[in-house]
């Protein structure tokens, strides 16, 4: 990717047929699809790329077995739909990006024989569904076995279990990684340009939109053809900019997650499917930890979405009933809230909406809005998105590029020669150490190679960003010359991951960050450590709220 003062130069300056606002996963996604149809794209985000909904995801790439119990108990299509769907769209994630989504076995304790029937015939549905994007059987586990697989399960009252196969990825890496491939395809990204107003035709159409700068304050005007409102929860906003009048559509769900130290060498995720509510929790190994989530609770926008101690015990409670080792608030190292987009249905709870997408056209403006859906669904939502933009334009592309969407095959930033041995390469090419090796593989995949090349420059940047862990300080330079990372967080959180693996981590490596942000932003002194000090208060206040441990 170019540097962001040079992206916002060519945003300024050009025309395009496109413009996505909203950089999360189906923003991206729509940018990506655009662009490689042959339409002049630019995409934009109020924030950093993906630091909203799709960073705050449970990582799995699945179809949605607890879609799939809502529609055979309530006999609802809309629910089936998803599933199947998503059951598609799961391989592709996979197969477009092998270094940041893999498949995963899941296992379903069961307390009766009932329950292993029920979930055992469940499991095959599923897999049916799937047919040949299925990503391996389902098996009836017998007590003996299911607690071979998952030691650390709770023996009382277990009959038995049921497995199956879903994926799961690393969901921020993944957004950006989008948004990598879509600059590398020619479109112009750029974060924190936030979406102030827009420019019309005298019939109402909209030919530009009036973007303020959050970094430096400016503004400036971003023309284009079409626009495509992708901002998530933040869409009923937009789509009341553009008018006034219209309803809102979405019913924010806030979902919560914990993440505990992975113990016993856990490799299999349990499946929670009972809990005092009605709702689905899921414990899984994901990237050294064992994250455990989610809520779904409505909210509004402007609500404090800090976890909650609440929130934090009701997640624990549940997995203390199917685990032998019992957990506090003690063992938990990392917090993270997000608020999905589910689209409005009357008075239905949040849990008992269809993750399901809604496509609308705004007829006077032509603005198009993507509504709701879920992350293994992206690129479908975005194909779909990008077809009725181009009805809306009657656009075909001028330089003879196919108008069909082309990202069901299209591999991401670094996948290419990808291979689930490829840490082994920067370990010994590079004489890393095994830690180190793994985490950059997982991050950036063949990528890598150009943060070694920063090595090779600079020796010390391969230094670890905190003592004993594996992140090391090449990936702060890469991610602040090639990925646009502008905050602390943008590098903790969304490109290397510390933040999510743990908050005291976090604070300790926030002012090795903020010194290589200084160096290469030319902060001054003051600047940096007042970006150290409002980062670490932030961290500390979610501490705070989840009542976890600060050191």
């Amino acid at each position: 990717m170019k540097s962001r003062a040079d992206a916002v130069r060519e945003l300024a300056s050009r025309n395009f047929d496109v413009c996505v606002i909203g950089a999360g996963a189906t923003g991206a996604g729509c940018a990506l699809d655009a662009q490689l149809r042959g339409l002049r794209t630019a995409l934009i985000d109020g924030a950093d790329f993906g630091s909203a909904t799709s960073s705050a995801s449970t990582k799995l790439v699945h179809g949605g077995v607890r879609y799939l119990q809502e529609a055979v108990t309530h006999a609802d299509l809309g629910q089936l739909t998803v599933v199947k769907h998503a059951l598609r769209e799961r391989v592709f994630m996979l197969r477009n990006a092998p270094h940041l989504a893999q498949r995963l076995e899941f296992i379903v304790p069961c307390f009766s024989s009932f329950d292993l029937a029920y979930y055992g015939v469940g499991m095959k549905i599923y897999e049916w569904i799937a047919s040949r994007a299925t990503l391996g059987p389902s098996r009836i586990l017998s007590k003996r076995e299911a607690l071979a697989e998952l030691p650390d399960l709770n023996s009382d009252r277990l009959h038995g279990a049921v497995s199956y196969w879903d994926g799961q990825f690393d969901d921020a890496r993944y957004c950006v990684t989008l948004v990598k491939t879509f600059a590398h395809a020619g479109g112009e990204a750029a974060n924190y340009l936030r979406a102030a107003d827009f420019e019309r035709e005298s019939n109402g159409h909209l030919t530009g939109v009036m973007v303020e700068d959050q970094r430096s304050g400016h503004k400036f005007l971003i023309r284009a053809r079409g626009f495509v409102n992708a901002t998530g929860p933040f869409s009923d906003r937009l789509r009341t900019l553009v008018n006034p009048n219209a309803l809102k559509k979405l019913a924010p769900s806030k979902g919560v997650h914990i993440l505990l130290p992975l113990e016993n060498g856990i490799s299999r995720a349990l499946l929670i499917p009972k809990t005092d509510d009605g709702r689905v929790i899921f414990a899984i190994p994901w990237r050294g930890r064992l994250l455990v989530g989610t809520t779904d609770e409505e909210v509004e926008l402007s609500d404090e979405l800090s976890v909650t101690q609440k929130e934090v015990d009701y997640l624990l409670r549940h997995l203390n009933q199917y685990v032998s080792k019992q957990k506090s608030r003690e063992d938990v190292v990392a917090v993270f809230s997000g608020v999905r987009p589910l689209v409005r249905a009357g008075h239905t709870e949040t849990k008992e909406l269809a993750r399901d997408h809604v496509i609308e056209v705004d007829r006077s403006s032509g603005l198009v809005s993507i509504l709701g859906g879920k992350w293994t669904t992206y690129r479908y939502m975005a194909e779909q998105t990008i077809d009725a933009i181009q009805r809306e334009l009657g656009y075909s592309p001028s330089n003879g590029a196919s108008s069909a969407s082309k990202t069901r095959q299209h591999p991401l930033a670094g996948a290419a020669g990808y291979r689930d041995d490829y840490w082994q390469s920067l370990a010994c090419g590079h004489a890393l150490e095994e830690a180190a090796a793994r985490h950059l593989s997982e991050k950036f995949g063949t990528d890598a190679n150009a943060i070694i090349a920063l090595i090779k420059a600079n020796p010390k940047v391969r230094t670890a960003i905190v003592e004993g862990a594996a992140p090391i300080q090449a990936e702060i330079l890469y991610s602040i010359r090639n990925e646009m990372a502008c905050t602390i967080e943008d590098v903790l959180a969304r490109r290397i991951g510390v933040q999510f693996y743990s908050l005291a981590m976090a604070i300790t490596a926030a002012p090795v960050v903020a010194s290589h942000l200084a160096k290469e932003q030319g902060w001054s002194r003051q600047e940096e450590l007042a970006a150290i000090d409002e980062y670490v208060r932030q961290i500390k206040h979610m501490q705070e709220a989840a009542g976890i441990r600060t050191n």
